[in-house]
């Protein structure tokens, strides 16, 4: 598939350039024009294999289909722009959007990093704990040694 393909099928799924749209696969992040990351969010619901997995389940006793929470479950933040407050912006924006469309709540599914430790290629995708920390999140569980349910109310 040729690059201007591709290119134009990531704009058609995240709605890219109509930023009233209700629905989207994710936000972009952009700097002096440039974009630097995106981040998908969407309702929960939108995820049937988030909905049927064990993990972010574990101790929990909720509605699964609850149309009203939505879920960040990924990050990508271009080399270069890593460590500069990218993810924390479009967990901001994320938020934001969610609230706009009638969210009642958003989650994240964080991977706790150990000082000194090494994160393993592509574990980060799903974002830090300190990053939904900082943006308001609360732990709702701990379904693994690493990995955290957070979660904003609105």
């Amino acid at each position: 598939m040729a690059q201007q393909e591709k290119e134009s099928r990531l704009r058609d799924q995240t709605r890219c350039g109509e930023p009233e749209s209700g629905s989207t696969s994710g936000l972009v992040a952009y700097l002096g024009g440039e974009p630097v990351g995106w981040c998908a969010v969407e309702p929960r619901t939108a995820y049937p294999r988030l909905r049927g997995m064990r993990v972010p389940w574990t101790g929990r006793d909720e509605d699964r289909d609850d149309p009203g929470v939505w879920a960040i479950t990924c990050f990508v933040v271009r080399t270069g722009y890593r460590r500069r407050g990218v993810s924390r912006a479009l967990t901001e924006a994320a938020v934001g959007f969610a609230r706009e469309r009638g969210a009642t709540a958003v989650e994240g599914y964080a991977l706790i990093t150990e000082p000194g430790k090494e994160v393993v290629w592509g574990e980060l995708f799903v974002g830090a704990k300190s990053t939904y920390e900082a943006c308001g999140f609360q732990e709702v569980s701990s379904p693994t040694p690493r990995r955290r349910v957070m979660r904003i109310d609105l």
